[in-house]
């Protein structure tokens, strides 16, 4: 193998420039040429690569984002839309691919693979949704940004006696939600179809019990999310006899310096890709999964997304107490 392309997709996360770094680095010490891909697979659609050396990812790793620019293009599921990609590849070159990304850009590598590309993929997501992965880069500075948030809503919401309500990302997977629920000590972390009467009856006996504040932490894919909470209990504030203050954190936990923790998972993992690659294990995706950097199947990857620890979701019910 000589030659070998690296692409990031989908949202970004931070930790996506350390696995770039990591994959270049570890590439060029085999003496092999990479080519980055420039905005994910929009990107290896139209042909837009361009060569990187260790210069080129030097001063990269504490960034957040991604300097390979991401796009999301739904339409790469079609083989009709791949076959141009794929006469990219032959036409610069390219042997094999490096895929940082989350559930959509797995699906796309499956997808390459199953049309006869070395394909290996680097778990890369906040949404921590992956099948057979368990954590994935970006996760845990997300988490810390939400954690940060949380804590300095708690501050203001004790001092008011208030019900906040904080709305985290990782669409309907909730595992942002429920972990920096737990973490922050919030009262409420509701499962995706989480009731607003129940909620309010949390409340309720949360103040009944001496508490000073009430915080609910929801994911934005949640059936009630932020806003629909919000009106809910705006609408029947009379009735319930409070509303809700809300804080939606939005793309601000995409953002910022990567922490230690995502940046050495992105480094461990984008120098495990290129091994793969050098010894012939192609098809799969290397994440972290039992305190390791292992190797998942594509195939068992994209099957569906991973569904939230119950036993974590009663934990969060007791000590919410």
């Amino acid at each position: 193998m000589r030659r070998v392309g690296v692409l990031t997709s989908g949202g970004d996360a931070p930790g996506m420039n350390a696995a770039i770094r990591s994959v270049v680095r570890t590439g060029v010490h085999r003496s092999w040429e990479i080519l980055g891909v420039r905005q994910g697979y929009r990107g290896l659609i139209d042909g837009l690569f361009t060569p990187l050396g260790t210069r080129d990812v030097g001063g990269i790793i504490q960034r957040g984002g991604t300097i390979l620019g991401s796009a999301r293009a739904l339409e790469f599921k079609r083989e009709d839309v791949r076959r141009p990609a794929l006469a990219h590849l032959e036409q610069h070159g390219i042997e094999a691919l490096a895929i940082i990304g989350g559930n959509g850009s797995q699906t796309g590598a499956h997808g390459l693979s199953e049309m006869g590309v070395p394909v290996v993929g680097i778990a890369s997501t906040i949404d921590n949704d992956l099948c057979g992965v368990d954590l994935t880069i970006g996760v845990d500075t997300a988490l810390n940004i939400a954690l940060e948030a949380i804590d300095r809503l708690k501050v203001t919401a004790s001092s008011h006696q208030r019900a906040f309500l904080v709305e985290v990302m990782g669409r309907d997977s909730g595992y942002l939600a429920l972990m920096s629920g737990m973490a922050g000590g919030a009262e409420v972390v509701p499962e995706v179809e989480a009731d607003p009467e129940d909620l309010a009856q949390i409340r309720h006996r949360a103040y009944e019990i001496g508490k000073a504040h009430a915080l609910v932490v929801v994911a934005e894919g949640a059936r009630y999310n932020a806003a629909s909470l919000a009106g809910y209990f705006a609408d029947h504030r009379a009735r319930l006899g409070f509303e809700l203050r809300v804080t939606t954190l939005g793309h601000v936990q995409r953002g910022g310096a990567p922490t230690a923790f995502d940046r050495l998972l992105a480094t461990r993992s984008g120098a495990t890709a290129i091994e793969c690659l050098a010894q012939g294990r192609y098809g799969v995706v290397v994440g972290l999964t039992d305190g390791q950097i292992r190797e998942t199947p594509l195939a068992d990857v994209v099957v569906g997304k991973k569904s939230l620890d119950q036993k974590l979701l009663e934990l969060a019910s007791v000590l919410a107490q």
